[in-house]
């Protein structure tokens, strides 16, 4: 059977040419030079027990999907995945076959992670401790090398009609959380392992670099499961900001504010060195880079006191300057994906994700949302979201069946 799907096939020249010319002219990322392209291919299948095919509703674009077709994808990542890429992790879908203990017709989402369990393997020391997202086999096993969902061959991704999962992988959706908000599961599950990840102690003082959507659902996990005082929150365009407040800061400051702003609420010294941005002598406790641009980690790198933490939740960017890390014995943290949280009785992640997002003001996070066949505008209106006002862009893929 074959099936729609998006996919991205390894061009180097491609690559490098988005690189380049996406910082100034963004349309190239949905343009003629665009690695993606829309395929009629072959539904993917994994000859192995536990494994089941889920029809995509909603497949997310996330930041990190957009950083790939933009060419600002670390080389490292080069060894994690495999060709032809179909992206597409976050996602709500029914599940198509008889999986285990999950019947046929059950609506799920997925944890992407491609961790010992989905490869056949016996758990390896960090998937013993449940903690997936560190597991030391996502190259091996009997599955191409892939991190996740979405960036192997052998699984495809959730932008297309269909795609494989483990039961592992496989969460049941309640019947009282709509698709809209189930589609926000996977980003906040990786929203409540990061601001878990930073053990924010009672009444510390906490900012987030960032008020996308990893910024809105970080600060509504930090609201909802730890005792975190003050939070300053930095946004670029005024609907997040009122976002940002919605979901739990203290306060939301523009970008080139937020030194002064961590300043007159911590009561730092702030200097001004002869080349580079402004830093402090005190600030925050914790501050949590959402944004995984230059200027975010840079600002949380220098807005933290001495031996304060520092957790990278967006990907991290290239060439940042650590002499902060450095002078001010800094803790700095990833927080990549999800896994299970000591802190709250080594409940999964996407559990807790689940809990919350039946009571949080998720439909304030404005959905848009596009057919396949139309993905140039969607990953434009996704490149564009802040200033728009969108919170997240996602493929419709009952459109799709259409």
């Amino acid at each position: 059977m074959d099936v729609l799907a998006l996919q991205v096939h390894k061009s180097l020249s491609r690559h490098l040419a988005s690189r380049v010319l996406a910082p100034r002219l963004p349309g190239v990322v949905s343009g003629g030079l665009a690695p993606l392209r829309l395929v009629s291919t072959g539904a993917p299948r994994v000859a192995a027990d536990g494994w089941g095919r889920v029809r995509p509703r909603l497949s997310g674009i996330c930041g990190s999907d957009l950083s790939m077709l933009s060419g600002g994808t670390s080389p490292y990542f080069s060894a994690l995945v495999t060709f032809p890429i179909t992206p597409g992790h976050e996602l709500v879908g029914d599940l198509l076959d008889d999986v285990e203990d999950l019947p046929r017709g059950t609506r799920v989402v997925i944890d992407p992670v491609l961790s010992c369990a989905p490869r056949g393997l016996a758990p390896c020391e960090a998937c013993t401790a449940g903690h997936t997202g560190r597991c030391t086999h996502v190259t091996v096993g009997h599955l191409a090398p892939g991190l996740q969902t979405g960036y192997c061959a052998d699984v495809g991704g959730g932008w297309s009609q269909q795609l494989v999962a483990h039961r592992s992988q496989l969460y049941p959706v309640p019947d009282t959380l709509d698709d809209a908000r189930a589609v926000l599961v996977e980003p906040l599950a990786c929203a409540i392992h990061a601001a878990l990840r930073a053990e924010v102690r009672s009444d510390e003082q906490v900012l987030v670099a960032g008020s996308g959507t990893v910024g809105l659902l970080t600060i509504l996990a930090l609201r909802a499961l730890t005792d975190a005082g003050r939070i300053v929150a930095t946004a670029k365009h005024p609907r997040q900001q009122a976002l940002a407040r919605a979901m739990g800061a203290s306060s939301v400051t523009p970008v080139g504010q937020a030194t002064g702003a961590v300043r007159r609420d911590t009561r730092a010294l702030r200097l001004r060195p002869d080349l580079g941005a402004d830093f402090l002598l005190g600030g925050v406790d914790v501050a949590l880079d959402c944004a995984g641009s230059r200027s975010s980690l840079d600002l949380a790198l220098r807005a933290t006191r001495a031996g304060g933490r520092v957790v990278l939740t967006g990907m991290p960017p290239q060439g940042v300057d650590l002499s902060p890390a450095w002078f001010r014995e800094l803790s700095v943290l990833g927080a990549y994906a999800t896994g299970r949280e000591p802190t709250h009785g080594g409940r999964s992640s996407f559990e807790l994700a689940l809990e919350l997002a039946a009571t949080a003001p998720l439909d304030e996070l404005a959905l848009a949302t596009y057919p396949l066949q139309h993905w140039r505008q969607a990953v434009d209106h996704a490149m564009d979201a802040g200033r728009l006002g969108t919170a997240k862009v996602a493929f419709d893929l009952t459109a799709a069946r259409n």
